[in-house]
């Protein structure tokens, strides 16, 4: 089965209750209703607008020193009170949440996380190798994403629009490097290179990043290339 465009407008929704809504076409708008009991955190600089009854606070990070000295933020900010939120990251593309159950672990590609529920515990992981070839060769950082509570949402912001595709076991995919956004812990993910041998592309190669299912596994159709260190 081929990947499945995710839904880009929700005019509401709940769970874990947390209501939200996403709207917008070109640069979508993700806005929270928080009702005073449970708390959100985000990426610091997108923030919209929010409602004067809500609390803004500095949450900071695990691993902060390896994250300085990668360059990478070191705090997001936390959203406490009753009233209503909005954020929207500063680039065209697909807003869409994902509804977490206790125990359920994502994997996201750095600075496409956009906000989560305080039930979601976020911690980080360095990837380096040829797997990845997009900072030079020097390895990036994939944001993992755990619901440690009952229920949870992780909010997320891909380029373009976002389709997934769930694999089967043992199933697999080929996707170029710029293009995965997320995938399940069960997903497993390697590199996969083709040599070119003939013609005027002779003695290249094309590397995609392999998947291998079970799981779920999110595209997005604008290159990751285009929008580095937005």
């Amino acid at each position: 089965m081929k990947p499945k465009l995710l839904k880009s407008l929700v005019e509401s929704e709940k769970f874990g209750d947390i209501s939200y809504q996403i709207g917008g076409e070109l640069v979508p708008v993700l806005s929270i209703q928080l009702d005073g009991q449970k708390g959100v955190y985000f990426e610091h600089h997108i923030m919209l607008w929010k409602d004067t009854s809500i609390n803004i606070g500095i949450l900071p990070m695990k691993g902060t020193l390896k994250r300085l000295f990668a360059g990478m933020q070191i705090f997001v900010t936390k959203a406490e009170g009753e009233g209503e939120i909005a954020f929207s990251r500063d680039g065209a593309g697909h807003i869409f949440a994902i509804h977490m159950k206790c125990g359920e672990e994502l994997h996201v590609r750095e600075h496409q996380f956009l906000a989560a529920t305080e039930d979601i515990d976020y911690t980080f992981e360095r990837v380096q190798g040829i797997s990845n070839m997009l900072l030079g060769g020097t390895g990036f950082f994939i944001d993992k994403f755990r619901c440690v509570g009952e229920e949870g949402i992780l909010w997320l912001h891909g380029y373009g629009n976002v389709f997934e595709k769930k694999l089967e076991i043992g199933e697999q995919i080929d996707v170029e490097p710029g293009a995965w956004l997320y995938k399940d812990l069960s997903v497993g993910m390697q590199t996969n290179i083709t040599k070119i041998s003939t013609g005027i592309f002779a003695a290249s190669n094309i590397m995609m990043n392999r998947f291998t299912g079970p799981g779920r596994i999110g595209i997005q159709s604008m290159s990751l290339y285009m929008n580095e260190g937005k």
